[in-house]
């Protein structure tokens, strides 16, 4: 056959091809995408982001990228197409949109280790039924009468140990604090029992799994947290037989009825997978980031003296009023008047960002200050950025209790007597706790750990950082040397 022949055979699969690749083209030369940089093949720009940084500022990385890309720009983050917000507008429609035009996307690792039934990686409905639970057990009820006792109980329980003149590890007080909390609370564990230790010394190993680097090779954090998985979910199934065998005989313990698990076994129809993955998560979220935040406010108190003068009026008038009244114990009218506390927590939320990004993705095409995110793209809202902006904070690195207003804490605007105001919503600016549907179910039981710990902090002790420390971003928040100090009684 004649070479023209073949080429006459071959010109309509020529032609197909040739349109293919145009119609690509033309499909991606629509898409108006914010200005970046993909970075490497794979890797993209990833080891850079998250290499660490002071926790009160951004980092290299990101600054740099706002500098010259503006507050919205693309990146190759986590092996993905990425678009990065440090926009708060855009921020707080990510986060509203939740389910509509974006849905939860973390990376597999976080999925692997935490378990496909986590609240953090769940969607749709399995999430809100979580959710729901997780509501449920931390509703506005139990904190003001359950929650708030234990609280203050697991507070002084810790305190008490601290003794004068004697250096410690401050960052591993507030885990000890909180883990307790929360071990008691889910599970009926008592502090100090050799099987809460134990618990706690796999949680340890856990946690330092979850914030590696995700290699599932021998020796790695992450293959040892791996096995703790295993570890601790074995123990928490033990426990579930222990309570169903009890229920069945009906030998309940009055003191079990209280606990997260004794609500899912008699009132969910959770199988027994998702209820491992459902206590594990809560033990994650509600210790991990509670015992940060408080080890974030020790640190920043004292390099602003006069806020920690204000707190110690500010708890002796409740401390006064109680006295008169002839009650000891915190109720949730003394809860309310820590109005100064609540400045003092919004203020080391917003400086120390315990969580400093959220991961989501795309479910469409969406367009947003001329901007196009295409579907399946990766969406990095960036809280931290939002809260360290000086456009939107006056001198955002700075320790300022008093720009949040009185009487609105924990959802004031950057405007104060000694902050200049600005013209940006609190609520576009300010989200410690994320937002939308997918807003932290534990961010009231949060604050409460914060607020009662504080008062009995500054009531009773007076303290100093023993050693040169400060809170890094890897990305989670943490103290290298863990925040020692050195304490004196009141």
């Amino acid at each position: 056959m004649p070479d023209s022949e073949h080429i006459f055979l071959l010109l309509p699969s020529i032609l197909s091809l040739i349109l293919f690749f145009a119609l690509i083209k033309r499909k991606q030369r629509r898409f108006n995408l914010p200005p970046g940089n993909m970075g490497w093949p794979f890797v993209g720009e990833t080891i850079g982001y998250l290499k660490p940084y002071s926790a009160i500022s951004i980092g290299e990385f990101m600054q740099q990228h706002i500098s010259r890309y503006g507050n919205i720009y693309k990146s190759n983050l986590f092996g993905e197409k990425t678009i990065v917000s440090a926009d708060a507008g855009l921020n707080k429609f990510i986060l509203q949109n939740e389910g509509r035009l974006f849905e939860c996307s973390y990376p597999r690792s976080i999925g692997g280790i935490l378990g496909k039934w986590s609240m953090l990686v769940l969607v749709g409905d399995m999430h809100r039924d979580m959710r729901i639970i997780s509501l449920n057990f931390l509703s506005n009820a139990r904190l003001r009468t359950h929650l708030l006792r234990e609280v203050e109980r697991h507070t002084l329980l810790v305190l008490s140990t601290w003794k004068e003149n004697c250096i410690f590890s401050a960052q591993d007080e507030a885990k000890k604090f909180t883990f307790n909390l929360m071990a008691k609370n889910i599970m009926s564990m008592d502090p100090g029992h050799p099987e809460t230790e134990q618990l706690k010394k796999e949680y340890v190993t856990f946690m330092k799994g979850v914030v590696s680097a995700p290699l599932n090779l021998p020796g790695t954090a992450y293959r040892k947290a791996l096995q703790s998985r295993s570890t601790i979910l074995k123990f928490i199934e033990k426990k579930m037989e222990e309570r169903k065998r009890k229920m069945k005989e009906g030998k309940e313990n009055n003191s079990e009825e209280d606990d997260l698990l004794e609500w899912v076994l008699k009132h969910s129809n959770l199988s027994t997978e998702q209820i491992l993955d459902l206590i594990l998560s809560l033990l994650f979220a509600g210790h991990e980031t509670s015992s940060v935040a408080i080890a974030l406010a020790i640190y920043f108190l004292p390099g602003c003296p006069m806020a920690i003068q204000q707190l110690r009026e500010e708890h002796l008038e409740i401390v006064r009023a109680k006295n008169q009244s002839g009650e000891i114990e915190l109720n949730w009218d003394d809860y309310k008047k820590m109005e100064f506390t609540q400045c003092v927590i919004s203020e080391t939320l917003r400086l120390g960002n315990v969580v400093r990004f959220l991961h989501r993705k795309a479910l469409k095409d969406v367009r947003y200050k001329g901007y196009d995110i295409p579907c399946g793209w990766k969406v990095l809202p960036v809280m931290a950025a939002v809260h360290l902006d000086p456009c939107l904070f006056y001198q955002p690195q700075h320790f300022n209790p008093w720009r949040w207003p009185p009487n609105n804490g924990t959802h004031g605007t950057t405007s104060s007597s000694s902050c200049p105001s600005t013209t940006t919503s609190s609520s576009n600016c300010f989200m410690p706790f994320g937002g939308g549907p997918r807003l932290c179910a534990g961010s009231e039981l949060a604050k409460l750990e914060m607020a009662i710990f504080i008062h009995h902090l500054v009531l009773n002790y007076q303290w100093e950082l023993a050693d040169i420390d400060q809170a890094f971003a890897f990305p989670f928040v943490d103290f290298p040397k863990g925040l020692p100090i050195r304490v004196l009684k009141s």
